[in-house]
C-alpha cells in the first residue's frame, strides 16, 4: 500500500515537475504483450513513460534498469522493486551472473509489458540518438509475439540539466508511435534500422536540430 502511494507520488511529480504529456499518434493504451522503447537521456526517463500510461496499466509494465545504478543503496532498491517492480539488468559482462536477455525473457513469459532503451546508455552528446544495442533484436526473435512501441521523449534532458539543482519550467512530452514486430527472415541489421528510425521518425524535424 505504501509503496503504491509513492507511485502515485512519483507520477504526480514528474507531471507537476514537466507538465508531462502523452501523446498516443499511433497506438492506444493497451494490455497486449507489448515493448516500449525510448530514446534515453535521463534517469527519469522511464517514469515519464510509466506515468504517461493509464494507472490500471502501469501495474503490467516492468521498466528495465541497470542493477549497478539501482542497487547501489537501500532507497533505490526500494524504489525500482517495491514501487516500480523493475526488471533489473547487469551491464557489466565481467560481474555478471545472469544473462540479461534471460531476464527479460522471464519478465515477459510472467505476463509483463516492459520499457527499455536500446542506446544501453544515457546519451548526453549532440546525435539524436546513439547506435541500438542488440537486445532488442535478439527478443523480438525470441518472443515474436511482441509488439515494439517507439516512444519518443522530448526535453526532459533540459529540464534538470547537468550541474543544475533546480529544475528549468520546459514542457515534456513522450510521443508513442505504431507498434512493429520482427517480419519473416528480417535480420539483425535490418531491425535495428527499422525500429531505430521508427523512433526518430517520432522526433521533431527527425531529430535533427
Amino acid at each position: 500500500m505504501f509503496a503504491r502511494l509513492i507511485a502515485r507520488a512519483c507520477s504526480g511529480a514528474i507531471h507537476v515537475l514537466t507538465g508531462a504529456r502523452a501523446l498516443w499518434i499511433g497506438c492506444a493504451p493497451s494490455s497486449d504483450h507489448r515493448v516500449y522503447y525510448g530514446n534515453h537521456a535521463s534517469h527519469g526517463d522511464f517514469v515519464l513513460i510509466w506515468s504517461s500510461m493509464p494507472p490500471a496499466l502501469r501495474r503490467q509494465v516492468r521498466p528495465v534498469a541497470a542493477a549497478e545504478y539501482w542497487q547501489r543503496d537501500g532507497l533505490r532498491r526500494y524504489l525500482i522493486d517495491a514501487v516500480f517492480n523493475g526488471v533489473l539488468v547487469e551491464r557489466e559482462a565481467a560481474r555478471r551472473q545472469q544473462d540479461p536477455l534471460q531476464v527479460l525473457r522471464d519478465a515477459v513469459d510472467e505476463g509483463c509489458s516492459l520499457i527499455l532503451f536500446p542506446e544501453g546508455t544515457r546519451n548526453t552528446g549532440e546525435e539524436p540518438l546513439l547506435p541500438f544495442k542488440s537486445g532488442i533484436y535478439h527478443l523480438a526473435r525470441q518472443r515474436p509475439e511482441l509488439e515494439f512501441v517507439p516512444v519518443w521523449i522530448d526535453n526532459l534532458k533540459r529540464v534538470m540539466p547537468k550541474g543544475r539543482f533546480l529544475p528549468l519550467p520546459l514542457l515534456c512530452t513522450a510521443t508513442f508511435g505504431t507498434p512493429l514486430r520482427l517480419q519473416a527472415e528480417e535480420d539483425k541489421a535490418a531491425f535495428l534500422a527499422r525500429s531505430r528510425q521508427a523512433l526518430l521518425d517520432l522526433a521533431p524535424n527527425g531529430g535533427r536540430p
